[in-house]
């Protein structure tokens, strides 16, 4: 169906193919003006009965058009359920017009686009928001605005802590994705598909040697800033962070996704703010991209088939989504669940709370400290302290960093790798528990608290809990990385690995492995006073662990009665 051409002085129509399905549905492409004059490529899709309707608005820098972010089937599911769809490219991507930069302009350009919505013919002056990962953010960044038209979101594999969760995990620079977001969206308005050198030294010219000399001024005023500078929460939300809890949010993440902790952090937040009930949780063993865990380390792919890709938006991606804007912009009366999580390897459960009311933590102790550093089997995990005086060390040397398996840490479900392969390195140290006699579910967070000390005044301590099974293969079920200051004697240090739902099967062993790098995962510590993006010389770092006494180092999980191991 053609959707009449609107055009008036803030809209012009763009000179690109329009959007076309099978189906015939089309979108009305236009460009919307901001405030600052600079124009936004917006496309509008419209349901057949084009009479005052609610809107969901979707701001991205992916390609509003492209099958990368699967607008349009997306749209078309909507429409057919009686949505307006407006998508958008943000500023400065693709077909809009102003600077490349990210996280800055969206509070005002989110509230500009809903303005210029709820001034159209087609709407009743209601809006929803919908989206993953920076669209999410753009959400949050429209709620920060305060405008009054959007009363529903759908923030998916998000997080409002853009410093604390986004760049930087408890103090450490997260290279991996961090870079490779800056080299794909923002170093320029087209999205560029460039394979990243990592062997490139300082860490602060990686983007350029991987783009002929180009920069991303995005990476450029990231990497310089500590996650507790007042930019993050001052200058891209323009003064006002958004208050979690303001209007009705359904909350989507993924226990396997990079911002899994601060998206949890934002729904306990919204607990806590003016509208309790209407705050909704789901949780599912995904990670950034939806791969769900498969068991044997794999997931399909969706994006390589059209058949996966409609099973995908019909069974996954889109039903909470749509019973939930049928409440909060229909009136609807059928709530979502109030929390809604998977347990990994076994099935979806449902609950009042995250984690559940019946979870509970459960401790366990690092111990056998002699075979510690011998192989993936190394070490015990115990449910009490060794009794006798005990530690264990390794050396971390930054020209040699223990390298992160997996291959895409946005889609590591894709494949997720056996850990054996860097848990037979002498830098790593292993814990393994014994084989368990019933199943095991875990579900909450996961920590590792540690007695530490190092030759140096700062390092990292990377921790990574693995499912081993009866075969040996070791794969990943969550993971953490701190930054460890005032060094030099010991301190206790708390690594937060995130949380998790995950069944561990009977006859399967829980094992925790501990480094000080995991490269390109986490930025990696030059063992000298020098900022880990800057340096180039390095010094090798001892660092010890106290596995004895009431502050013996030790793995705090969370799991339900009944399968404590």
């Amino acid at each position: 169906r053609d959707t009449p051409n609107r055009t008036s002085d803030s809209q012009t129509r763009l000179r690109v193919p329009p959007i076309q399905e099978a189906d015939q549905l089309r979108a009305d492409q236009v460009m919307v003006r901001m405030r600052d004059g600079i124009r936004l490529a917006t496309d509008i899709y419209l349901p057949v009965a084009v009479t005052p309707v609610a809107a969901v608005l979707v701001r991205l820098p992916y390609d509003k058009s492209g099958e990368f972010s699967f607008m349009s089937p997306v749209a078309q599911r909507l429409t057919d359920r009686g949505y307006a769809v407006v998508v958008q490219d943000v500023r400065g991507k693709v077909r809009s017009e102003g600077e490349t930069f990210a996280f800055v302009h969206e509070v005002a350009d989110g509230a500009d686009t809903l303005d210029w919505i709820v001034a159209q013919p087609w709407s009743n002056g209601r809006v929803g928001m919908f989206g993953d990962s920076y669209y999410g953010f753009t959400q949050w960044a429209a709620l920060a605005s305060g405008h009054p038209a959007l009363q529903a979101m759908v923030p998916r594999m998000t997080t409002t802590e853009v410093g604390t969760d986004w760049m930087y995990n408890q103090g450490v620079f997260c290279s991996g994705t961090m870079i490779e977001w800056a080299v794909h969206t923002w170093a320029e308005a087209s999205l560029l598909d460039h394979k990243v050198d990592w062997s490139v030294r300082p860490l602060a010219d990686v983007v350029p040697a991987t783009l002929d000399g180009r920069r991303s001024a995005s990476l450029d005023s990231w990497w310089p800033r500590p996650p507790n500078d007042p930019f993050w929460t001052r200058d891209i939300f323009n003064g006002r962070p958004p208050r979690p809890g303001r209007i009705p949010t359904l909350h989507v993440g993924g226990f396997y996704d990079v911002f899994s902790r601060g998206q949890l952090r934002d729904h306990a937040r919204s607990l806590r703010g003016a509208l309790p009930s209407d705050q909704y949780l789901e949780m599912g063993a995904t990670d950034h991209f939806d791969d769900r865990l498969g068991a044997d380390g794999r997931a399909p792919d969706y994006l390589q088939s059209a058949a996966l890709l409609d099973t995908f938006l019909d069974e996954q991606y889109l039903p909470a989504a749509l019973t939930f804007f049928e409440r909060y912009l229909r009136d609807g009366t059928q709530p979502p669940a109030r929390v809604r999580w998977e347990l990994g390897r076994s099935g979806w459960q449902e609950s009042a709370t995250w984690p559940p009311a019946a979870a509970a933590p459960v401790t366990l102790y690092l111990g056998d400290a002699p075979s510690a550093g011998r192989g993936p089997q190394g070490g015990a995990l115990l449910t009490s302290p060794e009794r006798f005086p005990a530690e264990v060390s390794w050396v971390h040397d930054p020209s040699r960093p223990v390298p992160s398996l997996v291959e895409d840490p946005w889609r590591p479900l894709l494949r997720l790798p056996d850990e054996r392969e860097i848990q037979v390195r002498d830098d790593v140290v292993t814990f393994t528990g014994e084989p368990q006699r019933s199943a095991l579910d875990l579900a909450g967070p996961v920590r590792v608290i540690a007695t530490s000390w190092a030759t140096a005044r700062s390092t990292h301590l990377v921790a990574r809990l693995s499912d081993v099974a009866p075969t040996g293969e070791a794969r990943m079920i969550v993971e953490g990385a701190c930054l460890v200051t005032d060094i030099a004697d010991p301190r206790v240090v708390d690594v937060d690995l995130g949380d998790t739902g995950y069944q561990v099967h009977a006859g399967h062993r829980l094992r925790l492995s501990l480094s000080s790098s995991s490269y390109p995962r986490w930025a990696i510590h030059p063992g000298t006073d020098d900022h880990p993006f800057r340096a180039i010389a390095t010094r090798a770092v001892t660092h010890r662990l106290r596995l004895s006494g009431t502050d013996a180092t030790r793995l705090v999980i969370t799991a339900l009665p009944a399968t404590h191991p």
